[in-house]
């Protein structure tokens, strides 16, 4: 079937044009010194939509020729740091155009636009597109000195839980990557990466609620893509950030670029020792002997990362790229983690006990990055593919110890664990413009993912104080999967406003796992324990877009049909023991989720208000959901694993706007409204559930002075209904203060996270064995100041006569 549909898509792809091509050709200057511009980027846009098709810099002289542009309407966007951006509206290239001259294209300063406009001197935070939001990572204060899971817990429409698990409209389930494709230094927990990775070597983030056939499949609510920094101005340009916090977080970093015709060269270095200081408390009540466990929890976690990114850029000519590039993450994790139980009518222990644990975890990951795109004929056609490779290692040790306040014996445990991981990415898109509102796409897409997971356990043998192995916790896990994709995406209009695209994916998905036994006792054709997931499915979208007016007010219906996978720590079946009493483990026999899609969205622009409105249904089948599958009556554990509980129906409306008060004051809310169904299920004891979930945040910024700013953020989550009970609600507000300092260049921060201490995550469950509250908080309320400098030369060329010498450095911009 794979070879069937790739072949299909090689006839199906026009190649070769035979309409006339024409050239585009112009001179850029600065209006005030009548110099040209060297490096100025130049856009070759279309006319109606204002799509890019095609870009390149001037070369020396300030001069731009786009070659080979097909038949249509365009306009010219040309930027420059420090100058007004310029813009040449109705460009036509007719079938008997063979070169269009444009002329000299002067570009004023912003000295000279400032006096013509008001414009807002910083770039916009949250920029809403009908099918996509791009959140800019510079404008979120709150986040400096953080991390990047601090920086996705500010974004709107985003959730983080108190282990850093990231939710999209209240699901978890959300697809994750990195530069657009998923991270291989993260291995099996892309959380502990995101816990890692300073907040200020993030770039953007986007949000694909309801992606096309074009992104992978995965995600039951969408696709968070988490862009790195990476400067691409001509000549040398860097930033230097350094940040202290309370609970002696510390971080630091630099970034540096260079960049002349051909070669665009960057790297960054970042060091962040992270402490989180955490609390919690738990409460069991079994119904089979009322009896009741409780506990409270005292916790760090420490880690001291490094990354490092360094890549390099070749410009062939202006249709050719070629880049190679590396991210290395070195992580050292220390947890620790002190529980104080208390006994209530237990019928095995009586009084109190105290579990102190600690984790020492070396982890080391990397990918190495091959990408290449070219510009083909047809003015806006192009050809993109990537290989990538990425491994990560991950070594640790956990101590548990466990004493009691009458005489029963005290219990110790060593776990001895590794994880070898290694991922591969193929991929290979075709983009062909068939006119100017027509445009197909093609592609393949392949991930191969492989891990070796293994556990050894020792207990305390306290009659002679000797460790021996627990081999019913020691164990190895090899998991193997692959998925291989086929897409088509056709886009055209119907009208003038109204425009359509539809799009088919075909991926052909395995899971192979072994299991293996430790245990010597076990015969041998017993210690392999087989697991196997094979599938082939097909995942159709199609949109629906109407456009109001000519401003870009848009409606939009769409349906995507979309999948979750098992994850690693979703089908691991090592039993974690981190709390004896509540022991929690993974399901290789797990299967996925089947999800149908649909979204109504309409997105209002005016002046300084704007908002994007977004009404959806989800419908999913198979839901994974952790079930607590056992508790032992003498010993009152609870056990509990991954499952396919039952299906689940979501219906909501989610709404974000951005006001411009004034130039010196903007508010952005976001606000979610969802009705949840969790159908019953007798097979595991669950009954029908339904309810109303919703949250809402608010960030501000006020501008004192062109130098000094604040922001605030506050959010609130309303509880919500699980499969096996419900959440509770949470709460918080975040405060940051910015002074600009040498000439804009350097900024003094301060800010503080969760400033009332009132951030914590809980939940209830209810089981015919246990009932289950808990509350958690991964970190206190914290304290951060920090400082960055921007350095850089704008161009080398710039202040050169005629392009041969230099006589001067720019300075100025932001990075």
């Amino acid at each position: 079937m794979q070879f069937k549909l790739f072949f299909i898509l090689l006839i199906v792809i026009p190649t070769i044009s035979f309409a006339q091509k024409a050239q585009v050709n112009a001179i850029v200057i600065d209006a005030e010194t009548n110099q040209p511009i060297v490096g100025a980027s130049a856009a070759l846009l279309s006319q109606s939509t204002k799509a890019y098709i095609r870009g390149q810099q001037t070369e020396a002289g300030g001069k731009l020729n786009f070659e080979d542009v097909g038949p249509g309407t365009y306009a010219l966007r040309v930027t420059y740091v420090g100058l007004t951006n310029y813009m040449h509206e109705n460009i036509v290239i007719t079938n008997k155009s063979t070169s269009i001259e444009l002329g000299t294209l002067a570009m004023l300063s912003d000295g000279q636009r400032l006096k013509e406009v008001v414009v807002q001197g910083k770039v916009p935070e949250l920029r809403l597109d009908i099918d996509k939001k791009v959140f800019d990572a510079s404008q979120s204060m709150v986040s400096v000195g953080g991390t990047a899971s601090d920086l996705l817990a500010n974004v709107p429409t985003l959730q983080v839980d108190m282990d850093g698990s990231v939710s999209l409209r209240g699901s978890s389930s959300v697809r994750i990557l990195i530069d657009g494709k998923e991270s291989a230094m993260a291995g099996s927990d892309i959380n502990s990466l995101l816990q890692s990775l300073p907040a200020n070597a993030i770039d953007k983030v986007e949000l694909i609620t309801n992606p096309s056939s074009k992104y992978d499949a995965e995600g039951q609510s969408g696709i968070i893509n988490i862009i790195l920094k990476k400067n691409i101005r001509t000549g040398l340009n860097g930033n230097v950030n350094v940040s202290g916090g309370s609970y002696h977080n510390y971080m630091a970093g630099a970034t540096l670029n260079y960049r002349d015709s051909k070669f665009n060269y960057f790297g960054s270095y970042n060091f962040n020792r992270r402490n989180n200081v955490g609390s919690g408390k738990r409460e069991n009540f079994y119904r089979s002997n009322n009896s009741q466990i409780n506990n409270t929890e005292e916790s760090s976690r420490i880690g001291l990362n490094n990354t490092i990114k360094l890549g390099v850029d070749y410009y062939m000519d202006d249709k050719t790229t070629f880049s190679i590039s590396s991210n290395l993450s070195i992580r050292d994790n220390n947890r620790t983690s002190e529980l104080f139980y208390t006994y209530f009518n237990n019928p095995q222990f009586t009084g109190t006990s105290n579990r102190l644990s600690a984790q020492n975890e070396d982890d080391l990951g990397y990918d190495i990055n091959f990408d290449f795109s070219r510009k083909l004929n047809e003015a806006g056609s192009e050809l993109t593919a990537n290989f990538s490779y990425g491994s990560d290692t991950e070594d640790g040790v956990n101590d548990f110890e466990q004493t009691y306040s009458d005489l029963y014996p005290m219990s110790s445990r060593i776990n001895k664990t590794s994880e070898d991981g290694e991922n591969i990415n193929l991929q290979l898109d075709y983009v062909l413009p068939l006119g100017e509102d027509r445009k197909f796409e093609s592609g393949y897409r392949g991930i191969i993912r492989n891990s070796f997971d293994t556990q050894f356990s020792d207990t305390l043998n306290t009659i002679d104080n000797s460790y021996l192995p627990d081999y019913s916790i020691s164990n190895d896990f090899d998991m193997r999967s692959g998925v291989h994709a086929l897409y088509v995406n056709y886009q055209d209009k119907l009208t003038q406003r109204i425009g359509y695209q539809i799009g088919l994916r075909a991926e052909q998905a395995d899971l192979n796992t072994t299991y293996f036994s430790k245990d010597p006792t076990v015969p041998e054709d017993e210690i392999a324990t087989d697991g196997k997931l094979d599938y082939f499915r097909v995942y159709p979208s199609a949109f629906l877009t109407y456009q109001i007016g000519e401003k870009e007010d848009k409606v939009q219906l769409s349906y995507t049909r979309r999948v979750q996978r098992p994850r690693g720590w979703q089908v691991n079946p090592f039993e974690n023991v981190s709390d004896d009493m509540n022991r929690r483990q993974g399901n290789p026999n797990l299967m996925p989720e089947d999800i149908h899609s649909m979204e109504l969205s309409y997105a209002k622009f005016y002046e300084k208000w704007n908002f994007i409105s977004s009404a959806y249904y989800r419908r999913m089948n198979d839901v994974m959901q952790p079930y607590i599958y056992r508790v032992d009556e003498e010993t009152s554990v609870t056990y509990s694993k991954w499952e396919n509980l039952t299906n689940s129906n979501v219906a909501g409306l989610e709404l974000i706007s951005k006001i411009n008060f004034a130039s010196w004051l903007d508010a952005t809310w976001n606000g979610n409204l969802s009705y949840n169904k969790f159908e019953g299920n007798p097979e595991y004891n669950i009954q029908e559930q339904e309810g109303i979930n919703w949250d809402t945040n608010l960030t501000s910024n006020l501008k004192f002075t062109n130098t000094l700013a604040i922001q605030a953020r506050a959010d609130y989550f309303a509880p919500r209904i699980m499969a096996q009970g419900k959440s509770k609600y949470m709460t918080g507000v975040d405060v940051a203060l910015r002074k600009d300092i040498l000439n804009k260049k350097g900024s003094i921060m301060f800010n503080v996270r969760d400033l009332f201490d009132t951030r914590r995550f809980g939940a209830e469950t209810f089981t015919p064995q246990v009932n289950s509250s808990f509350e958690h908080r991964w970190m206190k309320r914290m304290f951060t100041l920090s400082f960055s400098y921007r350095f850089g030369i704008q161009d080398l060329n710039r202040n050169k006569k005629n392009g041969d010498e230099m006589l001067g450095d720019d300075m100025g911009g932001e990075y």
